[in-house]
């Protein structure tokens, strides 16, 4: 018999649309994670639910501008993550998958040398929305420097707005965003900030342990929906690495005993 995730690939691969990520001839090697990564990345690609979810946002988001009453006279911005908050890259999910393995840089690098990802469902028309009412766009990400030329080929590829290096502030020597949301503070009057990951938005998310992630949401929960806009992303994040308390050495084995002993079962 076959394994389940021999048949959640050929399903991933039955449903595409017309750009096939793979060509595949073979079946998934064993080796293949059971985590679920191969899932959550046919939800992203065909989920109508996880479309409805990033539009929600998007339109949420588009209440919050319409209705900001400026508190300064500096220029008005929005920040805002990429992956995963703009760009879908569950084609490299599905990949990494079918080799094996999940992220690793030199793959990563490969796939973001391409320009290739894909907007995710009302990303375009929302930041269209956002430039048409004076608003500038900064895009905080943890893509490299040496991602820069690429990346901003990928939105540029989409018309979306301030495509440039001066807006554009990638990782240099910390994952944490909380210097470089900093620097745009202080020329900018920022409306919101958007990402799939809570530390996209604030320094009490940086690497905080799963409690203190929850706890943190609650302490910030009046700004959810109107200063920040969270996005779906069931693939990865801190939600999982919380999990392997940052612990990035961690076989693919040891990551799915710990899964197993965080979930809950009748």
């Amino acid at each position: 018999m076959k394994p389940w995730y021999y048949f959640v690939f050929i399903l991933i691969l039955s449903c595409s649309d017309t750009k096939k990520v793979v060509k595949v001839t073979t079946k998934i090697p064993n080796n293949v994670s059971l985590n679920g990564k191969l899932f959550t990345a046919l939800f992203q690609q065909r989920a109508a639910e996880y479309r409805a979810l990033c539009l929600q946002g998007y339109n949420i988001a588009r209440l919050s501008i319409n209705n900001y009453t400026p508190k300064t006279n500096f220029p008005k911005a929005i920040i805002t993550d990429i992956d995963e908050t703009i760009l879908d890259n569950s084609p490299y999910a599905v990949q990494q998958a079918y080799n094996g393995k999940e992220y690793d840089a030199p793959s990563w690098y490969n796939w973001t040398s391409k320009a290739s990802a894909d907007t995710m469902p009302g990303a375009a028309s929302f930041l269209a929305f956002v430039a048409s009412k004076n608003v500038e766009v900064f895009y905080v990400t943890n893509r490299l420097d040496n991602e820069t030329t690429s990346t901003l080929k990928n939105l540029q590829n989409f018309n979306l707005p301030n495509a440039d290096e001066a807006h554009f502030f990638p990782k240099t020597n910390t994952s944490s965003k909380e210097a470089r949301r900093n620097k745009i503070l202080q020329t900018h009057e920022v409306i919101l900030l958007m990402g799939d990951n809570l530390a996209d938005l604030h320094i009490l998310f940086d690497k905080k342990t799963e409690q203190e992630r929850k706890t943190n949401v609650d302490v910030l929960s009046a700004e959810f929906g109107s200063r920040y806009i969270v996005f779906p992303n069931a693939n990865y994040g801190d939600w999982e690495s919380s999990l392997y308390k940052y612990n990035y050495t961690l076989t693919q084995a040891q990551k799915d005993s710990i899964i197993k002993l965080n979930l809950r079962i009748k």
